[in-house]
């Protein structure tokens, strides 16, 4: 298996809504999905709240009680200024997770937010994670004029990376450190991210996840650095542009997540 990348970043909550749809009975599948999903992380653990499930307990049982029968699912990447389509019970506490995972199931709608603790260090780094589970309104109807679809996607991801383009070529990169102009780079060749997605993921939806993942990363690495701006109009401009480009890309997400799968 290829090794993910340290630079391409697959939030877990779009993880967790790729292997929901994609688990079935059996121990062994289930297993696979909480391993892909973990990763290094410490086992997760769930908290549910407002009766949203019937225990407190660990992801595979999570997983077990959301794959026994019919099953849609969205992951949602909010930010300030841009939390469209997330329930507004839990509006705050996905804010401030920069993530969530919506399912719904023939028991109900649910929102499900990681929260997330590092611990270790910079070279043993580790991470407990809790995913905190509500039960929400129907969110179905709302999702597909909120995330669009993966042919809308596609199409605006390609404008995004002109817009990336061009933001970039506006920093002086000679300025930059030269790890972050290797960075980008790197995340502008094709290789393989090493992403543990769900076997026989469609070509269409890891392609999109792939370049929204490369794109948010971009702009992490662009906006960390003010790099050859010569005034505060043209650092506002091209933040204003990185901005737009990672809502694209946080779009483009969701959309590869959002689908309906009918059970094992």
């Amino acid at each position: 298996m290829v090794a993910p990348s340290p630079l391409l970043i697959l939030p877990r909550s779009v993880l967790l809504a790729l292997w929901v749809q994609h688990v079935g009975a059996g121990a062994r599948p289930l297993q696979r999905a909480v391993d892909a999903i973990q990763g290094d992380d410490e086992p997760h653990t769930i908290t549910s709240h407002d009766d949203a499930t019937s225990f407190d307990g660990h992801l595979p049982e999570l997983l077990a009680t959301w794959a026994s029968g019919p099953r849609e699912t969205a992951a949602l990447l909010p930010v300030p200024g841009d939390a469209a389509g997330v329930p507004a019970a839990v509006s705050v506490a996905a804010l401030a997770a920069g993530e969530c995972v919506l399912v719904s199931t023939s028991a109900g709608s649910f929102a499900a937010i990681p929260k997330v603790e590092e611990f270790g260090s910079d070279i043993e780094p580790g991470h407990f994670v809790t995913w905190s589970v509500h039960r929400v309104p129907d969110w179905r109807n709302s999702i597909q004029g909120v995330v669009g679809s993966l042919a809308d996607s596609e199409r605006d991801l390609r404008g995004a990376l002109v817009s990336a383009t061009e933001a970039l070529a506006a920093l002086d990169v000679a300025r930059w450190r030269d790890d972050a102009a290797q960075a980008i780079a790197q995340l502008r060749a094709d290789a393989d991210p090493g992403w543990p997605v769900p076997p026989g993921l469609e070509g269409r939806r890891l392609r999109v996840l792939i370049a929204a993942a490369r794109l948010r990363a971009i702009v992490e690495l662009a906006t960390a650095d003010d790099g050859g701006a010569i005034s505060l109009w043209q650092a506002d401009q091209r933040s204003t542009a990185l901005r737009e480009v990672d809502r694209a890309a946080r779009r483009a997400m969701s959309a590869a997540t959002a689908r309906a799968d009918g059970g094992a």
